[in-house]
């Protein structure tokens, strides 16, 4: 599943918070990225034909039907694929050369390489 921008505004709210009426949803939207009420129940629209919120009557109530782990996985993937070949190990690379990492970085990959070795 593919969400946008706009749409991945709408799923941090529901991530962040749990579930939340539209209107409590257009608040934070509102407030921190200066939505309009129409924009923000327009987006949840979307979310909810891409059967990624449920919305619950009464109250407009919405509720995540993804993780943002399964997003953020999915669309790692995605770059992955397109912008690597399906590459992985190109995609780590350009990330550690963009800039210099710390010990504790060196180490945590190390940790992650590791872990993922004995799999």
């Amino acid at each position: 599943m593919k969400l946008f921008n706009g749409e991945l505004n709408v799923m941090d709210v529901l991530w962040d918070r749990g579930d939340c009426s539209a209107k409590e949803i257009a608040e934070v939207l509102g407030e921190t990225i200066g939505w309009s009420k129409t924009t923000t129940y327009t987006v949840i629209q979307k979310c909810v034909q891409k059967s990624a919120v449920e919305r619950r009557d009464p109250g407009y109530i919405c509720h995540a039907l993804v993780t943002r782990e399964e997003i953020g996985n999915e669309q790692t993937d995605e770059v992955i694929d397109r912008l690597y070949g399906g590459a992985p190990d190109l995609l780590v690379a350009s990330l550690i050369g963009r800039k210099k990492l710390s010990k504790e970085e060196i180490d945590r990959l190390r940790s992650v390489i590791e872990t993922y070795e004995g799999k």
